[in-house]
Formats: C-alpha cells, sequence, structure tokens
C-alpha cells in the first residue's frame, strides 16, 4: 500500500511537470512583447480569461477600498489601465478567431463572451465603483484636468450611465441577461455566415470557363487541387473568387447560380439560417433601447455619434439615394444597349451587373482591368502603402523575419519614427482561407497607452481576402483591391500614430463616423499619378505603369458609382431600417427587407450590398445602425482630402496638421473640433457628391 501510494505521487508529479504552463499567465519573452503564437495552446484561453477576470475584479475592488477622496488619479486612471491580462488574452482570441478559426476555438469563443459580457456588467453595473467615478465626474473642476482627462472622465462617466447603472436591480438583472444572449446571437450569426460561405462550391471544367482570363483560370485551378479536384476549376463566394468569375464569365447560367448562392447566404432554410437570429438579436436590442430609455436602438446607438440622431442619417442618406439612382439608372440604359446588340434577347438581371459593366468599360474607357493588374503586385503594392505614409508622416518600415506570427502567409512590419523611436509593429495577412471570415479590417493585439510613464506601443493587423498567388504567378490585385489596402492601412496609421495616455481614447477608439474617415482618407493618394509612379510597376518587366494607363485609371474614377452609391446607400438605409423598429411582433425578414427595397425606390437590377441574412457589419461587427458611417465619414474625407488638393498631396504642413490634430489624438478631445482645427471648417457635402461623379 505504502509502494502504491508512492508511485501515485511520483506519477502525479511527472504529470504536474509535464503541464505545459499557461502562455498567457508567463511573461512574453519575444520582440516587442509579440504573442507567442507557436506556445498559444487553444486550452489556455478560459483558464487564462478566468483569471484575467479575477485580477480585473480585484483591481475594480482596489479603486472601491480605497479610503481616500476619488480623484482622477486613484479612480479613473486605475479604471483605464486595469485589465492588461484579461486585454493580453482577448486580444489574441478575437484576432485570431476571425483570421485562423477552428470549431474548437469557435466553441471556446461561444463560452467566453457570456464570461466577458458578465464580467463587463459587474465593472459598469457596480454602485460602489459608479459613486466614486460620479464623485470624480462633478468634482472634476477642482482637479484642473488636461483636456484628454476630461474626455476620458466623461466617456467613461457615460458608459456606466448607457450600461445601465441608473436602472433598479431587477432591470438590471435583465439587462444582464440581454447582454449575454447578444454576445452569443450575434457570434452564432458569424459562424453561421462563415460556414455558408465555405459550403458552396462550383467546380467546373475547362468547357465552362468561356470569358474567364487566364489570371482567373489559373487561381480556380489552384483552389480545385487544394481541394483535391484535380484538373477542375473551384470557385466560391469569396471576394476573389466570386467577383472576377461575375465580371468575365460568359456563362449567364453559372452566372445567375453564383448570384444566388452569394445573395441567399444564411436565407436556405439550414442549419446555418440567420433569419431566426436577426429577430432575436433586434428583440434583444429593441428591449435594451428601451430600458435604457430610448425609443429604438437606433435612437441609443447613434447618441455618442457625430451623427448624433437617426434623423440626421436619413437626412444624408436622402440626399444620395436619388442622385445615385438617376446615375443607376443611365448605366442600366448603356448595358442595356450592348445586350441587344449583340442580340441577347434578354432583359439586364442582378446578376448581368458586374459582366456588361465591364463591357461598358473596355468600350467606353478601353480599359481592360487585366492590362492593369500586372503592375499592382500585392508586395509592390504594399510597399507604395508605406512608402506613402513615410513622405506623409516620416515614418519608417522594416521587415521582421524571426519573429512570431499566426498563420504562414502572415508578414510583420516594425515601425519608427524620425528619431529611429518604436511607433508600433503591424501585421498584414491578406489571402482567403477557410478559416478566415471575409472582407477586410484593421485590428488590434495590443492597445496604445502611457503607463508609469512608459508608452506602451500598438500592435496591429491588418487583414484582407485579396487575390491569392498560384504556381504560376504572384498576387495581382485588382483595383477595388488596392483601393482596400489603402483603406485598412488608413485605419493603422490611425492607430499606430496614436500618441495618447489612456486607452479609452487612443488609436482607433472613436465613434464609427469619424473612425472610417481616416481610412478612406488614405484611399485618396492610391491612384494619384505620383504615388502610382512609387508602386505600379510590371511583375515582370519591372516597368512603372505607363501614362495611357494612369490616364484610363483616372478616366474611370466615377465609372459605375451609380451602382456602387445604390448597392451602399441601400445597405445602409436597410440597417437603419432595421435599428428604427420598435419591435419585431409580425416581422418576416424576408418581407421586411423586400418592403425596405420598395420604399427606398432601389431598381429591380441592384441589391443591397449587405442583404440582412449576411449583414455581419450590423449584426455581429459592431455596425449596428453605424452602416452609413462610410458615407457620413467619406463626407468627411473628401472634405478633407480637397485641403491637400488645394496645398499639394505630400504638403508636408499639411500632413503634419492632419498628423498632429486628427491622428495622433485619437478621441482624446471633441472630434469636430479636431476636425476644424485641421481643415479649417466644417465639412461640406459637396465635394463627395463631385467625387462620386453625382453632381
Amino acid at each position: 500500500m505504502k509502494k502504491l501510494f508512492y508511485l501515485t505521487t511520483a506519477l502525479f508529479f511527472m504529470m504536474s511537470c509535464n503541464q505545459k504552463p499557461n502562455s498567457f499567465l508567463q511573461n512574453w519573452d519575444t520582440p516587442y512583447g509579440l504573442p507567442p503564437f507557436s506556445e498559444i495552446s487553444e486550452s489556455d484561453y478560459l483558464p487564462a480569461i478566468k483569471e484575467g477576470i479575477k485580477q480585473h475584479s480585484a483591481e475594480i475592488q482596489a479603486i472601491i477600498d480605497n479610503a481616500d477622496a476619488p480623484t482622477f488619479a486613484n479612480t479613473i486612471e486605475i479604471l483605464d489601465h486595469s485589465g492588461e491580462l484579461l486585454a493580453k488574452v482577448i486580444g489574441v482570441m478575437f484576432n485570431l478567431s476571425e483570421t485562423n478559426s477552428s470549431k474548437t476555438l469557435n466553441k471556446i469563443v461561444e463560452k467566453a463572451l457570456p464570461l466577458l459580457s458578465e464580467h463587463n456588467d459587474n465593472i459598469f453595473m457596480n454602485p460602489k465603483l459608479f459613486e466614486k467615478v460620479e464623485q470624480v465626474y462633478k468634482n472634476q473642476a477642482s482637479e484642473n484636468l488636461t483636456t484628454e482627462q476630461q474626455r476620458v472622465l466623461d466617456l467613461i462617466y457615460k458608459k456606466f450611465i448607457r450600461n445601465g447603472i441608473g436602472l433598479d436591480a431587477e432591470k438590471q438583472t435583465r439587462l444582464r441577461e440581454i447582454n449575454k444572449n447578444l454576445s452569443s446571437l450575434e457570434q452564432k450569426f458569424g459562424n453561421n455566415l462563415l460556414a455558408e460561405t465555405n459550403a458552396f462550391k462550383l467546380i467546373l471544367e475547362e468547357k465552362d470557363l468561356d470569358g474567364l482570363p487566364q489570371s482567373v483560370r489559373e487561381a480556380a485551378a489552384a483552389e480545385a487541387k487544394s481541394a483535391k479536384q484535380d484538373g477542375k476549376y473551384l470557385f466560391g463566394l469569396q471576394v476573389p473568387s466570386y467577383i472576377p468569375f461575375m465580371q468575365y464569365s460568359e456563362r449567364r447560367d453559372l452566372r445567375e447560380k453564383m448570384f444566388r448562392a452569394y445573395s441567399s447566404k444564411g436565407n436556405n432554410g439550414n442549419e446555418n439560417d440567420n433569419k431566426k437570429i436577426i429577430l432575436e438579436i433586434m428583440k434583444l436590442r429593441i428591449e435594451k433601447a428601451n430600458m435604457l430609455g430610448f425609443a429604438t436602438p437606433a435612437d441609443f446607438i447613434l447618441e455618442e455619434t457625430l451623427a448624433k440622431t437617426p434623423q440626421n442619417v436619413m437626412n444624408l442618406l436622402d440626399k444620395l439615394m436619388p442622385a445615385s439612382l438617376q446615375k443607376a439608372k443611365e448605366e442600366v440604359v448603356e448595358m442595356q444597349k450592348i445586350i441587344d446588340a449583340e442580340n441577347g434577347g434578354f432583359k439586364l438581371e442582378a446578376w448581368d451587373w458586374a459582366f456588361y459593366a465591364e463591357k461598358v468599360r473596355k468600350a467606353k474607357y478601353d480599359l481592360d482591368e487585366d492590362q492593369i493588374k500586372p503592375y499592382f503586385q500585392m508586395e509592390n503594392v504594399r510597399e507604395g502603402v508605406f512608402a506613402c505614409a513615410s513622405k506623409l508622416y516620416g515614418v519608417k518600415f522594416e521587415k521582421l523575419n524571426d519573429v512570431p506570427i499566426y498563420y504562414s502567409e502572415v508578414e510583420t512590419f516594425k515601425i519608427t519614427d524620425e528619431n529611429g523611436d518604436l511607433v508600433g509593429i503591424l501585421y498584414t495577412d491578406y489571402y482567403p482561407r477557410a478559416s478566415k471570415r471575409g472582407g477586410a479590417w484593421m485590428n488590434n493585439f495590443r492597445d496604445q497607452q502611457v503607463i508609469n510613464g512608459v508608452d506602451i506601443r500598438p500592435i496591429i493587423v491588418n487583414v484582407g481576402n485579396f487575390t491569392k498567388p498560384t504556381p504560376e504567378k504572384p498576387s495581382l490585385l485588382t483595383i477595388d483591391e488596392v483601393e482596400t489596402m489603402f483603406h485598412e492601412f488608413g485605419h493603422a496609421i490611425h492607430g499606430l500614430l496614436s500618441k495618447c495616455n489612456y486607452s479609452t481614447v487612443s488609436g482607433t477608439s472613436v465613434p464609427r463616423d469619424f473612425v472610417e474617415m481616416l481610412s478612406q482618407i488614405n484611399e485618396n493618394w492610391a491612384f494619384e499619378p505620383e504615388v502610382l509612379a512609387m508602386y505600379a510597376k510590371h511583375y515582370q518587366t519591372g516597368e512603372i505603369i505607363p501614362d495611357s494607363l494612369v490616364e484610363k485609371i483616372k478616366n474611370t474614377a466615377t465609372f459605375n458609382q451609380g451602382f456602387v452609391m445604390s448597392e451602399l446607400v441601400a445597405a445602409a438605409i436597410l440597417d437603419m431600417n432595421w435599428h428604427a423598429l420598435t419591435s419585431i411582433d409580425g416581422v418576416d425578414v424576408e418581407a421586411f427587407e423586400n418592403q425596405s427595397v420598395k420604399n427606398m425606390g432601389l431598381i429591380d437590377e441592384i441589391i443591397p450590398r449587405y442583404r440582412s441574412t449576411y449583414f455581419n457589419h450590423i449584426f455581429n461587427s459592431g455596425y449596428s445602425a453605424g452602416y452609413y458611417s462610410y458615407l457620413w465619414s467619406e463626407m468627411l474625407d473628401q472634405d478633407a482630402f480637397e485641403l491637400f488638393r488645394q496645398n499639394g498631396i505630400f504638403d508636408p504642413a499639411t500632413a503634419k496638421s492632419l498628423k498632429d490634430n486628427i491622428l495622433s489624438k485619437g478621441n482624446s478631445e471633441d472630434l469636430m473640433k479636431q476636425y476644424v482645427k485641421f481643415r479649417g471648417q466644417e465639412p461640406s457635402i459637396e465635394p463627395m457628391l463631385k467625387g462620386r461623379g453625382l453632381k
């Protein structure tokens, strides 16, 4: 018996010694504090989240237990800087769940979300903590706070109010349930959408490829080979596969099949159907808004934006829709003429638009995108993005090879300023895969802030779903993909150049209808001749893109903008209609959407950019009642870039003003004041209308 005891003890000791320590609970001995991805196990997440919540809760309790009179320093500053371990874990978990997910990780996130929701509510529904915050808020005049500190205090105080601190115990309990359920439902919506996108596969023979350029065929052949369908061609619903097929395929029947698959994502009556989830989400959002004193979710959400009210948003959209539709109808006439001239014998349908728009582009502007793509090798475009930022803001980029990455295609860059000081670290992750959700975005692994006098620089990721390289060719980007890369880097530079003291306001922690201004203004440089000369080099010859092609790109700047704006405005109106609901009683998702489309006057040949069942922005990605922000921000970015047009696109004084007054400021002072300091005036809608060819 004694021998058995010793053997059991020894075995337990060996197992304990062999058990890998939780990576998140160790100091990361990595360059620049980057996450050691290869050392992180999926089993690390939940224990680390629970420990992070425990530590964060202790920090909150310490604020409450402090017997000294509440001040900004001993209450607000500590609250802002708290939760370091938790931020470390969720920074990795949420980034990887979107870029390199697995069934196991998805389940972990589903388990984590209710824990995180409950923890957030425990903080912002804590009456003793709020009592301290409220005392600081009421006594702020006596503290001589900086503008940034006043802003942080105001935002944190309002966060308590908007999280239900003023509700009675029964309503707070219900609000906690709502928050938990919403987080789970929204994650489920996104998981369903990813599954739907991955599920559709159109496998073709060579005889089915009429009209498709060689580059598109090569990419489809590579996808088929990866799916063990050698000798065939695979097309899917990921944008780099879907868009070129719709642009070039002469098989109208297959274009219709692709279109119907794309436009019915999440609406197929299967286990991934999102209709019921949408209604459950909206029911809870309406209840939450009402509980907090607002008539609709839109009223609640927009209170803290530049737009302020749903009516202000609709005023903008109502100005844009008629002009967009008029332009779109003119585009329909042009395409129908081509169909009739070819004796097509049919009326233009939604699945024909991209195909015949491409024909119009070739006929009207003599522009074939396949002529241009050889000048847009991904690596060269990225160098152009970096070179443009260097010229504007004085930053330098250095490729890092021996640092941790989370996927083999990811690349890492160190950014420094004119003095050689670290600005931040940037990951780029540009190609689609089954484990990555669709679209393009920027996110942080680590926020910028100053703690104990140390400026903690951000770790940022730019993600895309661009055209993949093939065995025959490198990644050659479309015009839209080039613009998207510049767009996402606009978000990145906003985060990288942040010079704030508090994470509450640092970097991109600004309302949606302001944050997109910084990404969209960066798009303006993409196709300027001076910028194209920096990066648009033929992938085989190294020849700089000829002036004739640059002129063609310039001439097509307003091409197809009736379609682009109509589908964008339609999606924004659909979003606002969902979030203007006061009840879901009797609401059928398809009927609601169809009525919305009819009311806005959208023509049959165009659908909203995102239909409800795959509108990830508003049902999973934080843009609820906020999709309009791209248009509101475009008004800002076009008005702002007008100053560069006047002074020179690389004018040092204008670039410095943008950097000092907006890019580095985050949300540390009133956003319209930031804008006016840079621009000298409030924004006008005229440059936007002109830029879109709508005026």
